[in-house]
């Protein structure tokens, strides 16, 4: 009777146990991101290895434009640690989806397309478009337009960039286009005279062409920006959440519009060559994000 009493007493605290460890995890599931990553005091962001806006430094430790903006906001969000996952750029938007990271810190244009997978907060930046071609530029190339007038030119382009969609737009063909996984690769397609141009904005251009063996390319200096229904093409970088991750974005515009406010904002883009012509003035990512 003693040893039944006593397996009995077991069993009942195994079950409490049990039970105990259930609702902690139920409660761990029920827990927005933000709030996670506020217990945790860190966070995993995604992002693409692309000077300036976001790139790991010879020590391991990840930086840029986009990745600092969001280091100041998360700290006032008292989240102090940064975790960095890397992936090609066409894959942070699935990464983020899939819950490899918790937002992209990528420097990410925000575009309509992309607003219906992800919420992006409003914008940090706003940028123009760069041109590279071949030493003297033998194809005569000083806009999208004239690669689409030549057929033999072609171009390369990172995957996923929204450089794609431009110069598509502008009539340059599929077979026009070559799409390789990154910024070098874009590069030492045009060095190696695989293509005749490649294109990227003008501050990954400035960061890539100081760093790469450039004596047999030239960046465009006359250089004419797209123009897309009837609209010059600027566009616009910000951070980016998941869906569900709402009050997770509101925290995140909150803190980035007393840096804006403060001229924060600006003190620490200028640390990757951004000047005061690349803030983002009053445009929204309301209106970005319209078709």
């Amino acid at each position: 009777m003693k040893k039944l009493l006593t397996l009995l007493i077991l069993s009942i605290t195994m079950i409490a146990v049990v039970g105990c460890g259930a609702g902690d995890d139920s409660a761990d599931s029920e827990m927005t991101t933000l709030e996670k990553a506020q217990q945790e005091g860190k966070i995993v962001v995604g992002f693409a290895n692309e000077k300036p806006y976001a790139y790991k430094t010879a020590d391991g430790e990840i930086t840029g434009e986009a990745v600092e903006v969001a280091r100041t906001v998360l700290k006032e969000l008292g989240i102090n640690e940064m975790e960095g996952v890397v992936t090609d750029f066409g894959a942070l938007i699935p990464g983020l989806k899939a819950e490899r990271f918790d937002i992209i810190t990528a420097g990410m244009y925000i575009t309509p397309p992309r607003a219906k997978e992800v919420n992006f907060g409003e914008p940090e930046y706003s940028i123009g478009e760069a041109l590279a071609v071949q030493k003297g530029n033998p194809k005569d190339l000083h806009s999208y337009k004239d690669i689409a007038e030549n057929p033999d030119a072609t171009i390369a382009i990172m995957a996923g960039a929204i450089e794609t969609d431009y110069v598509k737009a502008v009539g340059v063909s599929e077979d026009q286009i070559e799409v390789v996984s990154d910024i070098p690769s874009c590069i030492s397609a045009l060095q190696s005279g695989r293509v005749d141009a490649t294109t990227m904005t003008n501050m990954t251009m400035q960061s890539a062409m100081e760093t790469a063996d450039s004596s047999n390319i030239e960046v465009v200096t006359d250089f004419t920006q797209p123009v897309i229904d009837g609209k010059s093409v600027k566009g616009y970088g910000a951070a980016a959440f998941r869906k569900a991750d709402t009050d997770f974005l509101e925290a995140y515009n909150a803190e980035l519009a007393k840096l804006k406010e403060s001229g924060e904002l600006l003190e620490i883009i200028s640390e990757f060559g951004f000047t005061k012509d690349n803030l983002p003035g009053d445009v929204t990512t309301a209106e970005l994000s319209q078709e």
